[in-house]
């Protein structure tokens, strides 16, 4: 069997695809006499046209349907396999999409050794934006699947057919970076009526645009709401504190650089994303004060303590590590802004 592929392969590559296709259509016989998983469910997969980063966001009325949908790799493209779910598609395409095929040549070729395809419904982008979808005639409906540029949403045993157009609509004039447009469509596809049965669990993964190699070092979000009533408002929340550690992480980076005006806002939007979280103001204190920004440092110091008194022990620990200046002064300056009988727990 032959597939025309996007760039000409080496030998080696087309062995190694003959065998993840054997390896498929040996899964999809396996489980003949056993129960696929049944994700029955909304997603998107997508690619951000102005940076590369590849997506891909989901949720369903299925426990951990993050360990099941969703599937990404920077440089290469983003995969969303639900329905009567054969999870061989989400790895499986990727790696063809790695060896040059387009993401409808991957589909096509993983469909055409699946003998159980009609139960399935499946969407891949690659890493050139090119879009691929399949929904299989016997996904419970309401199901379908519909794209745009860069993206596609599909859905199956929905409420009603409307829930991925609303999607698509959403994405489309949604603002943000990638992982918020994601977001939005799945808000959208709720708010038209959602899967059926209700909601459990939601996930989202957004990859860099290239990869460095390192594929651990690749994912800008990577998250999951396994059990929860409210499995989006919880995604949204964990998205939140994403992007408030991440601006923790900038505040620490620039004040290595001795750039404390720029240090000082990173720090001052990670509390504002996440003003609950006195971790966060910790940590950024001990860096500001371990990099002579002595006053800034105190005034965080003294707002931790009143909140949470076992941050004061942390400090002299710190120091006997090297990660606070080793100085039974500067200990005793920092420690001694706690005030017993303030407010802390």
């Amino acid at each position: 069997m032959r597939f025309p592929l996007a760039a000409p392969l080496a030998a080696a590559a087309l062995f190694a695809i003959a065998a993840m296709l054997a390896s498929i259509a040996h899964a999809a016989v396996s489980l003949s006499g056993a129960r696929d998983p049944i994700a029955h469910t909304y997603s998107i997969v997508a690619r951000d046209s102005a940076t590369g980063e590849l997506g891909v966001a989901v949720q369903s009325h299925y426990f951990s349907v993050g360990s099941v949908v969703p599937w990404a790799e920077a440089g290469v493209g983003a995969v969303a396999t639900q329905s009567l779910v054969l999870v061989d598609y989400g790895p499986l395409g990727l790696a063809l999409m790695k060896q040059g095929m387009t993401a409808k040549q991957a589909l096509d070729s993983l469909l055409a050794a699946d003998p159980h395809r009609e139960g399935r419904q499946v969407a891949m982008v690659d890493a050139h934006g090119n879009v691929a979808a399949y929904t299989g005639p016997a996904c419970i409906p309401d199901a379908g699947d519909v794209q745009g540029d860069q993206f596609s949403c599909q859905a199956n045993l929905m409420s009603n057919p409307g829930i991925w157009p609303a999607m698509k609509a959403a994405f489309e004039k949604a603002q943000g970076d990638l992982a918020e447009r994601l977001v939005q469509a799945l808000e959208a596809g709720e708010k038209a009526g959602g899967d059926i049965r209700g909601r459990q669990s939601a996930a989202i993964v957004v990859v860099k645009g290239e990869a460095s190699g390192k594929p651990w070092n690749d994912y800008l979000v990577n998250l999951r709401v396994e059990d929860h009533p409210k499995p989006l408002e919880e995604l949204r929340r964990l998205l939140r504190l994403r992007r408030a550690y991440n601006f923790e992480d900038q505040g620490d980076a620039f004040t290595a650089e001795k750039k404390s005006a720029e240090a000082a806002q990173a720090y001052a939007a990670a509390m504002k994303l996440a003003p609950d979280l006195v971790e966060l103001q910790f940590w950024a204190a001990v860096t500001l004060y371990t990099n002579g920004q002595e006053p800034e440092a105190r005034k965080l110091f003294r707002e931790v303590f009143a909140r949470e008194s076992r941050w004061v022990d942390l400090v002299p620990r710190l120091a006997r590590v090297g990660l606070f200046p080793n100085d039974p002064k500067k200990i005793e300056d920092v420690t001694s802004l706690y005030r017993p009988g303030r407010l802390s727990r």
